[in-house]
């Protein structure tokens, strides 16, 4: 594997970690329990998990699902060209 690849990988676990972080702290602050969540949610506890600890890729629809369920918004940022609050959705 070569060095970018293995930045980019990086990158992608870190960021699956710190997404799913946000979610437990969103869900923990809600007042729900991992079961909880996957009853509403029609999942296996086990996703819940998996995807708190960053250990399953899920797509934007798992994303828009937990957003529903804990009723949160999220919004993307763009790096490079900020405007004057930094948001583009």
């Amino acid at each position: 594997m070569d060095h970018e690849s293995t930045k980019k990988d990086k990158f992608i676990r870190d960021y699956r970690l710190k997404i799913g972080n946000a979610l437990r702290q969103i869900r923990e602050k809600r007042g729900y329990s991992q079961d909880d969540l996957a009853e509403k949610m029609n999942v296996n506890r086990s996703t819940i998990s998996k995807i708190e600890n960053g250990k399953f890729s899920f797509s934007i629809d798992y994303l828009s699902r937990f957003s529903w369920f804990l009723d949160f918004d999220f919004e993307l940022k763009d790096k490079i060209l900020p405007d004057k609050n930094n948001t583009i959705l």
